[in-house]
């Protein structure tokens, strides 16, 4: 309704056209009623055929042209809604935090913006261009037949059946309401699944598992078809019976108007006006049957939408936020604690940390000991308790997102590669940065040989996710988009975990020359990678329970210890395999 009333002028315009066209065109059947009624009493001329033949012609004419202009306009801007609406989801979408889409998978999402809008894009170009046509036509009809000679009460006898139209419509609304909201669901359910498996394609096929993702994926559309046919019986139902009330009408009129006319009470030319205005009549009342069913589908639709449009990003700045500007800006963490949403146990426990301007930070511990919680705590992506982390004196609840995101530069351990070129997604951070930068950064990332062996180098198109690369070179690829960045901090979240250690050597030492002076934040399995950094804290369990230098940790009994002797250990064992 909001775009509506902003395009209401357009949408006034449009239907007064409509309008206009359809109430010339009732002037149809007066036209031939006449000209029965003259051919009857034998005063029919050659003139008097040219006459009518002109005036039935300028009927068609204006009521096509006008009735045509209106409709056009009408579902363009239909159009224009579903284009705009599809931004403002997607513009939503980019607000909602990690929290939503860990509950919402990707096929469900595109289910609103594609059958959903569409749905509504419906009801306001096909439902409104339908309901005026229909509407005026009907309204105008009856004024005709009662401005005619023809009795009122025939007119009121043939109209009856048409009088039960509003309760049918209160009866069957809500019902093909609530199962077309049904249908919705089911279909963002099946194109969540064929997603997933489009997305799984090749796990299927090494695995062999066509018959089980078959079964799957056929349960998913089985549930679409039992809705849908649940949907249609009710809705073929509610349309069979608005056309059966108009031929209703049709049957009482020839009925009752043939005997009429047998008895003189009224003209030949009157009868055949009246079944025109019936019949004329049936076709609108069609229309009524589709324009209800559409409009009760697009409201079902309209509120899944408003659903999703309700949802309130769990991360939102204060008002006031201030931008954030690093420059030499140290981060200090207190008594910080965090347990994640429906969860009771806590990921990170009484956390304290200083980093220091341009220092390096190595965070080493198991799998689910809250190292990447801790970074996105740091990030925003999940809210810290007020006053536990602050960058530059300034709680990060206070700063504006965009500003602190826009000076951290994060590499993930699965880096999202998007289905364009490989300097596109190096330069994804900024899209117009030069070539040599690009390069450079792929040099730093240990990935600029591989690219270069490609067919069209930095031009090459990736597959879907970047399937064209092997893990570790889209790994080194989102590294090297995070060093392009030369963002104030990096953190690399265990982001070089699928190279071999000659590789990840060299990857540390080209990210310690090109960071130098500016702070860098290392999560990894590996002691390896953290061996240069100026302080290293061990995690486990959400605590920290040793920090200190490479030396300083191995010179004590602990963690760190032990699995820097575990893992030497293991290079020497793939060392001996090796050779062997």
């Amino acid at each position: 309704m909001d775009y509506i009333r902003s395009k209401w002028y357009v949408y006034g315009f449009s239907i007064a056209l409509i309008a206009a066209g359809n109430a010339i065109q009732s002037y149809y059947p007066r036209l031939l009623g006449s000209f029965t009624n003259r051919l009857e009493q034998g005063r029919l001329t050659h003139d008097a055929i040219v006459d009518y033949s002109l005036r039935l012609l300028a009927v068609g004419i204006a009521f096509g042209v006008l009735a045509g202009a209106g409709q056009y306009v009408i579902m363009r801007l239909g159009r224009l809604y579903e284009f705009d609406m599809r931004k403002r989801l997607f513009a939503h979408f980019t607000t909602l935090s990690e929290r939503f889409y860990s509950k919402n998978g990707v096929g469900k999402l595109l289910s609103y913006v594609m059958n959903d809008v569409t749905a509504v894009r419906e009801s306001i170009s096909m439902g409104i261009n339908q309901t005026t046509n229909a509407t005026i036509l009907i309204l105008s009809s009856m004024v005709m037949m009662t401005l005619s000679d023809i009795p009122l009460r025939l007119v009121l006898v043939c109209v009856l059946p048409l009088l039960f139209i509003p309760w049918i419509v209160t009866r069957f609304g809500p019902v093909i309401r609530k199962r077309s909201l049904t249908v919705q669901d089911s279909l963002g359910k099946m194109t969540e699944s064929a997603e997933e498996q489009f997305g799984g394609i090749r796990v299927t096929k090494k695995f062999a598992a066509e018959e089980i993702m078959n079964r799957r994926f056929g349960e998913n559309v089985d549930r679409i078809r039992d809705n849908q046919l649940r949907l249609v019986r009710v809705s073929s139902l509610f349309q069979a019976i608005i056309p059966f009330l108009g031929a209703l009408s049709m049957i009482v009129t020839i009925a009752y108007g043939g005997y009429l006319t047998l008895r003189h009470t009224i003209s030949l030319g009157n009868f055949v006006e009246l079944t025109l205005y019936i019949r004329m009549m049936a076709a609108p009342l069609q229309q009524i049957g589709n324009v209800i069913n559409t409009m009760q589908r697009s409201r079902a639709s309209l509120e899944r939408i408003g659903d999703l449009m309700a949802v309130e990003p769990d991360i939102r700045e204060t008002a006031g936020a201030k931008p954030l500007s690093l420059k030499q800006a140290a981060i200090r963490i207190r008594h910080l604690s965090f347990a994640y949403p429906d969860s009771e146990r806590e990921a990170l426990h009484d956390i304290h940390l200083d980093i220091a301007p341009g220092c390096t930070l190595g965070i080493l511990g198991k799998t689910g000991s809250g190292k990447t919680t801790l970074v996105k705590l740091l990030l925003r992506v999940y809210e810290a308790p007020a006053g536990t982390i602050r960058i530059g004196g300034t709680d990060i609840r206070e700063l504006t997102l965009e500003s602190l995101r826009d000076q951290i530069a994060y590499v993930p351990q699965e880096g999202f590669l998007f289905s364009t070129t490989i300097r596109d997604n190096i330069a994804f951070f900024n899209r117009k940065s030069e070539l040599d930068k690009v390069k450079r950064a792929a040099k730093q990332a240990q990935i600029y040989a591989s690219i270069a062996e490609l067919p069209d180098s930095f031009d090459t198109r990736l597959g879907e996710r970047g399937v064209t690369l092997s893990g570790g070179q889209r790994q080194r690829t989102g590294l090297a988009r995070g060093l392009i960045k030369d963002a104030p901090i990096l953190i690399m979240d265990d982001s070089v975990s699928a190279v071999d250690a000659v590789t990840e050597k060299r990857i540390i030492e080209g990210v310690r020359r090109a960071r130098s002076g500016k702070t860098t934040i290392l999560i990894a399995h590996r002691i390896s990678a953290l061996k240069h950094a100026d302080e290293i804290v061990v995690l486990d369990e959400g605590r920290i329970v040793q920090r200190g230098t490479h030396a300083e940790l191995l010179a004590r009994a602990g963690l760190y210890a032990t699995l820097h002797a575990i893992q030497e250990e293991g290079d020497r064992d793939d060392e001996d395999q090796a050779v062997l």
